[in-house]
């Protein structure tokens, strides 16, 4: 049985206890957005040179990396951690390029953590990333689970006049999510 929140709590101790920047992104941050799909993994967004810093502390978790990984959608540094039978992935926030497929190339994602929102989660008050950045690269990757979670933000959008937007216009989205 997954442990998820105790994971979580464990690997915010340790980015907390070591002055790591992060934010959480992916279907966990979709979660607080709206998503009400099943949690993979949690995925945590720190700084590429800030990886060493956890090492001592989860390398007894560790079961890919840290080094680079590629895939359809991605190409970043990342460190996948199991602990509880959780999955955490902590990923490098600057060196990350995705797959776009409106565009079909890959193109480079920016992280800028002074616009994560803090949100509680699991009782803790963590980072989130932006919504805005959330669905920017939700919308460029457009995986199965990206599309599941652009869908339920969505519908929790149309509070605020989302669902009224034209598809594909990311700057009345962002202009509306500030």
């Amino acid at each position: 049985m997954r442990a998820t929140q105790e994971a979580f709590h464990w690997i915010v101790k340790i980015l907390e206890k070591k002055k790591i920047p992060f934010q959480i992104t992916g279907g966990l941050a979709a979660k607080v957005y709206g998503s009400q799909r099943e949690l993979a993994d949690i995925d945590i967004d720190v700084p590429e040179n800030e990886f060493e810093k956890i090492l001592p502390e989860v390398k007894d978790f560790i079961i890919f990396g840290p080094a680079r990984y590629k895939d359809e959608s991605w190409d970043l540094w990342l460190m996948t951690l199991l602990y509880l039978e959780q999955e955490i992935d902590v990923c490098g926030a600057y060196e990350v390029q995705v797959y776009d497929k409106n565009v079909e190339q890959w193109v480079w994602l920016e992280t800028n953590f002074p616009a994560a929102q803090i949100n509680k989660v699991f009782d803790l008050e963590v980072p989130i990333v932006s919504r805005a950045a959330l669905i920017d690269y939700k919308l460029k990757i457009k995986r199965e689970v990206d599309l599941a979670d652009l869908d339920a933000i969505g519908r929790l959008g149309s509070q605020t006049g989302l669902d009224r937007l034209p598809s594909g216009n990311i700057i009345q989205i962002l202009d509306i999510l500030g």
